[in-house]
């Protein structure tokens, strides 16, 4: 028997320097990974768009980061729907959200960006993959109040787990990446540990936040394998266990996925 599939629902291999794209894609193909690819910018979803239609096994979200709000205009929504109508390969909004970390200057902007984009996803019938960083409330009652149809990834989760179970209690998915197996993400393992199975995803978020055993180097898809399998032994289980019902999970919320 195949050993399952394992859906990445967080990568941003085109943003690949150190590591051969096509290289990174094909090692992800042979693992039976499938990859999805987030947009950052109003700009790039067109580069997204056109970088998922070349590669089996990868797809792409459209939307924009929230330290690009500024970047946002009325024409992006229109650009959004455009490149979902015309590529089937798209398959969600993201990545959006808040971010407190770096600039808290344009805090209300990027409020007002991710529930427009909240708004539209409703719109297109469309899941969220969601950017959460120093944000964690104001998040969570943005999405209590505005989403009405769309279901919820909070994607490289870093809230705690109580946290995390009041997401859940909304029905929003919580994903976890490379930082589940850093020494010291105690907050990470005792989320991995311990929310129900059936709201987790796995993710990269590559090139950044690079899995242990290859932490210090450039990230990549298939390196979403250690990420199964730390959280395997956390839960003392098998990562095929784990990768079966992650990919289950994301089939609910990704019908058009393809494996």
């Amino acid at each position: 028997m195949n050993n399952p599939y394992i859906i990445n629902t967080h990568s941003h291999v085109n943003m690949l320097k150190d590591t051969n794209i096509d290289s990174a894609i094909k090692n992800a193909q042979n693992s039976r990974i499938i990859t999805i690819v987030p947009s950052s910018t109003a700009q790039d979803i067109f580069e997204v768009d056109s970088f998922i239609q070349k590669y089996n096994d990868l797809y792409g979200y459209v939307g924009v980061f929230p330290e690009e709000a500024k970047t946002f205009t009325d024409k992006t929504l229109n650009d959004m729907e455009s490149i979902i109508r015309s590529n089937h390969k798209i398959i969600g909004i993201g990545e959006i959200g808040l971010d407190y970390y770096w600039d808290k200057s344009f805090i209300e902007l990027q409020k007002e960006i991710f529930i427009k984009q909240i708004q539209f996803a409703n719109q297109m019938n469309l899941p969220l993959n969601i950017h959460c960083r120093d944000a964690h409330f104001d998040t969570l009652d943005i999405l209590k109040k505005y989403n009405k149809n769309s279901t919820a990834i909070l994607h490289c989760f870093s809230g705690s787990l109580d946290f995390a179970k009041e997401c859940i209690k909304e029905g929003i998915y919580i994903a976890l990446g490379g930082v589940v197996t850093f020494k010291n993400a105690k907050k990470a393992k005792e989320v991995a540990q311990n929310i129900p199975i059936e709201y987790l995803l796995l993710e990269t978020d590559d090139p950044y936040l690079t899995p242990v055993p290859y932490r210090g180097t450039e990230n990549q898809p298939a390196y979403v394998s250690y990420v199964a399998q730390e959280i395997a032994n956390l839960r003392n289980t098998t990562i095929d266990f784990i990768a079966a019902e992650t990919t289950k999970n994301a089939l609910k919320i990704f019908p058009k996925l393809s494996c």
